[in-house]
């Protein structure tokens, strides 16, 4: 079953490890927590098997089974063919009678007997098909079951017989019990949580945005049920709102805690309502069997200790823990909790968490500690003391609790607390707050909607509604309207908040706003082919702003940084990118850091780093799953990496996963981006006319968006490309056109006619004029070779080579394509190297005398050869039936031929077998 499987998602490479070792012979033991997907495992062995015309034996017992005897081996022998039944002698069919009615065989059978029933009854199916026995959920089946199944599978059934069971974690003692229900040798595998990318998809296989899937791969510690349970609720609420808990997750968090003791449970107790809980934390609160209490916790699946760390798995399984206890052992726990904290901070978040009566002193204790632990960079500490002051606040503290209530939703934001920033704001809107707490709290709530800022119209205007004409609050308010104009895909709007906040926020006085809109108006107006980015650009620089770490990727340098890598100045991107990554390490949301991670990734790709680029892309994703950011430009930058020094397929499934993402929350920046990495992907692997509708859908909405900098996104190349393989190449001459006059009027790098030229020496190629197109590509190898852009240069010389070849001159080919493969086994190109050794081969042996044909024209003579018409080459190619005539004249006079059959014997004769598909441009 394949990766993307509707109902097995990452369970390939473990489906097909069970299928081998099954196979080998012996049996298979499964194990794992609730939830964990160990019956969809049994589902997809058993239909393998049974594809393969073999005998299913499916039992699963349920909870309330255990206790009733032999009600397994009754359900097991109800599936038994009837001619097995037959076959057994008097004795054992009296047995078996008993058995399928569920009761202990009649006084008088012999236990010998009784023990051979099931090996007899196992022996006869095996002698016409092979037999597989799935047992799952080991642990409820009664125990005279198990002890007839367990004798059965100890007398070697043979090869014919198979068996695979599976249970929960093991019991507290360690034993399993699924392995004694198995035939010898046994393998006992434990199902592991699914990865999140895996993970994501199954969850947008459900409907579920991709945004949210990264949240709820880290509440469920990867725990696929777990994970749609989640899911199930709000779903389409906030990310910052938690949703209420499913009974269903409750019940899960039940069953892992139901088999540890009190004592176990209140240890366990302490954990949860530590803020960092350790091992020596657990002793000074009084558990002093805490080492061994956490062992059996370990075992049972509920916590993961990692030298001193404790780590609840799933997370949820503390909270549920925490509100199944009563509030007099929860007092008493942070009572123990407060005596053994070191810190004194600590030690007061206890005490005041032992009751949630308003107490004043208590209230200003607790904002007191706030702000050294802000003043200290503790944001996500202090926001937590703010916000447990405001709830202890009485009613005469009412003003300065709407103050702590703003500063804790600004402390969680920047901490990477959505949660708690969300339940802050809120608090201050429901309230009858002064507009300016108003206005201040519903920035928060738009900043923790990421790239979904399309779908907070409404926060916007009552945001500019209650900010009326102060400038100080405004200001913030038309910044993040910029962003949203050009998340969504409309620079006039954008070019207009941007010119409006710049000025409003000179009038405040606030010159990182200010700094920030002019960054943006300068990004704008790069996109758009205006001149006047240099002179916005420069106004944003000389300001004395200094952006926090959290905005630092919305601040002049590192706008400087990427119109550098815009410009291939690639050497000076990555200087000022690599020191602002000093600084964004410290960013506590974790957008600044992801983008610059991105644009580092970005930069080494273009400079032929390719393993470089694939670890700070990945470092990128990761991070940003980690903050909860949205997903689509993490992917669309991962997508970026894998082209080059990857793999086709992952590249493709970063940018379809980002395109996903991007559409979903209204993101077109970010979806035409993914858009053209999903069509490289296409044409780089074969899937010419897939790759050519991706980008064709690029181009119309760059056309809506009104870009024109063809530097930007790097499309016209690519598209031209692939509509010249399609035998488009009037649209594929218009579309170079066009980018190369945008290209005259905005004056741009040398790298973009590179780019140019080197796509019309491929449209020259497959328009059988293979001179111009070597002395064109060797002159762009020429020209990127001196930019130090070795993956560009190598691509170059690889098309000089294809049009090389197209000549006949099969040694100039082998020279230039020779090279090209040097520059990307030195670049770690990995997939261009692979692309490359295929074109390498294509220049020797056999596929020697392609008689100079172009793409276009072997798919047409390879569709002759197989018997299509004229009429059928021109539906299937999207072409004229004018065209496919002309291109099979050109055929014709090529190879020397003059009637369809001819053309057939040719082909046969020249290539051997079938007729060779092109891959690649080259």
């Amino acid at each position: 079953m394949s990766r993307d499987s509707p109902t097995l998602h990452g369970r390939a490479s473990l489906l097909a490890e069970i299928d081998a070792r099954l196979t080998m012979g012996g049996g298979l033991s499964l194990y794992g927590p609730p939830g964990i997907g160990k019956t969809v495992l049994l589902d997809a062995v058993a239909d393998q098997a049974a594809a393969r015309g073999e005998l299913i034996l499916r039992l699963r017992p349920a909870r309330g089974e255990r206790t009733l005897a032999y009600a397994g081996m009754a359900d097991l022998v109800r599936q038994i063919p009837p001619e097995a039944v037959a076959a057994l002698a008097p004795a054992a069919r009296n047995a078996l009678a008993a058995l399928r009615q569920g009761r202990p065989p009649r006084t008088g059978v012999p236990a010998l007997a009784r023990r051979l029933l099931l090996p007899a009854l196992l022996a006869h199916c095996a002698r016409s098909t092979g037999v597989l026995l799935v047992l799952d959920d080991a642990q409820w089946l009664d125990p005279e079951s198990a002890a007839l199944i367990a004798f059965a599978m100890r007398r070697r059934p043979g090869a014919r017989i198979r068996a695979v069971a599976a249970e929960r974690r093991p019991d507290l003692t360690g034993h399993r019990r699924a392995a004694r229900l198995v035939p010898a040798p046994v393998t006992e595998i434990a199902v592991p949580p699914l990865a999140p990318d895996d993970l994501s998809a199954m969850l947008e296989a459900r409907g579920l945005p991709c945004r949210t899937a990264s949240r709820l791969h880290r509440a469920s510690a990867g725990n696929p049920f777990l994970a749609l349970a989640l899911g199930s609720t709000g779903a389409d609420g906030p990310a910052w709102r938690p949703a209420p808990l499913p009974e269903a997750a409750r019940d899960l968090a039940r069953d892992l805690l139901g088999p540890l003791s009190a004592e176990v449970h209140a240890t366990l107790l302490v954990a949860a309502l530590a803020t960092d809980p350790t091992v020596t934390l657990l002793r000074r609160a009084g558990r002093d069997d805490a080492d061994r209490e956490l062992r059996l916790a370990a075992a049972a699946g509920v916590v993961d200790v990692s030298g001193e760390a404790i780590h609840f798995t799933p997370p949820l399984v503390a909270q549920v823990l925490v509100e199944e206890t009563g509030a007099g052992e929860r007092a008493g726990t942070h009572a123990a909790l407060a005596a053994a904290a070191l810190d004194p901070l600590e030690a007061l978040r206890h005490r005041a968490l032992r009751s949630a009566r308003p107490d004043a002193a208590v209230a200003r204790r607790l904002a007191a500690a706030a702000g050294q632990c802000a003043a200290r960079g503790a944001d996500r500490t202090a926001a937590e003391f703010y916000l447990l002051a405001a709830d202890r606040s009485p009613h005469q503290l009412a003003t300065v609790r709407l103050d702590w209530l703003v500063a804790a939703a600004r402390n969680a934001l920047t901490g990477g607390a959505p949660a708690l920033a969300g339940r802050a704001a809120e608090a201050v809107i429901a309230a009858d707050a002064p507009a300016g707490h108003r206005v201040r709290a519903r920035v928060v709530l738009i900043d923790l909607a990421g790239q979904a800022l399309g779908e907070m119209g409404e926060m916007f205007a009552a945001a500019l509604a209650e900010a009326g004409d102060d400038p100080a609050l405004l200001a913030p308010v038309r910044l993040r309207l910029t962003w949203q104009a050009m998340i969504t895909g409309e620079p006039d709007r954008a070019a207009f908040e941007a010119r409006s906040t710049a000025e409003i926020a000179r009038r405040a006085g606030d010159a990182t706003s200010e700094a920030m809109a002019l960054s943006s108006l300068a990004q704008i107006q790069r996109m758009r082919g205006e001149p006047a980015w240099h002179d916005s650009l420069a106004r944003a620089l000389a300001l004395p702003a200094s952006p926090a770490p959290d905005w630092l990727h919305y601040g002049p340098h590192y706008m400087a940084a990427r119109f550098a890598l815009i410009d291939d100045r690639l050497d000076e991107a990555r200087a000022e990118l690599l020191r602002l990554l000093a600084v964004a390490e410290h960013d506590r949301i974790g957008e600044a850091r992801v983008e610059v991670l991105r644009s580092l990734s970005e930069v080494a790709t273009r400079a032929g780093r390719c393993r470089e680029a694939l670890r700070y892309a990945h470092r990128a994703v990761q991070a940003a799953q980690e903050a909860g950011l949205s997903p689509g430009p993490t992917w669309y930058t991962a997508a970026v990496a894998e082209l080059a020094g990857g793999s086709l397929a992952s590249a493709a499934g970063f940018a379809r996963r980002g395109i996903r993402a991007s559409e979903q929350e209204g993101d077109n920046l970010y979806l035409r981006r993914n858009l053209h990495a999903l069509g490289q992907a296409g044409l780089r692997s074969g899937d010419t006319r897939a790759g050519v509708a991706a980008l064709r859908r690029l181009r119309d909405l760059e056309a809506e968006a009104g870009n024109s900098d063809p530097m930007i996104v790097r499309w016209h190349a690519d598209l031209a490309t692939g509509l010249a393989a399609l035998g488009e190449h009037v649209e594929a001459a218009e579309t170079l056109a066009h980018a190369r006059k945008a290209a005259e009027q905005l004056g741009s790098s040398p790298a973009l006619a590179g780019y140019l030229d080197r796509a019309t020496a491929i449209v020259q190629s497959e328009s059988g004029q293979s001179d111009s197109a070597v002395e064109l590509s060797t002159s762009a190898a020429h020209l990127f070779e001196q930019l130090r852009q070795p993956v560009e240069q190598g691509h170059a010389l690889l098309v000089a080579g294809g049009a090389e070849r197209r000549r006949r001159r099969y040694a100039a080919a082998r020279l230039l394509i020779g090279a090209a493969l040097a520059i990307f086994m030195s670049a770690d190109a990995r997939p261009w190297a692979e692309e490359t050794e295929r074109a390498l081969a294509r220049t020797e042996g056999s596929l020697a005398p392609e008689q100079g044909l172009t793409s276009t024209e072997l798919r047409i003579a390879a569709m002759v050869r197989d018997g299509a018409s004229n009429r059928e080459i021109a539906t299937r190619l999207y072409l004229s039936v004018k065209t496919v005539e002309a291109t099979l004249t050109r055929v014709y006079r090529k190879l020397g031929v003059r009637s369809r059959t001819q053309l057939s014997s040719r082909l046969q004769a020249i290539d051997g077998g079938p007729f060779p598909e092109p891959t690649s441009p080259a």
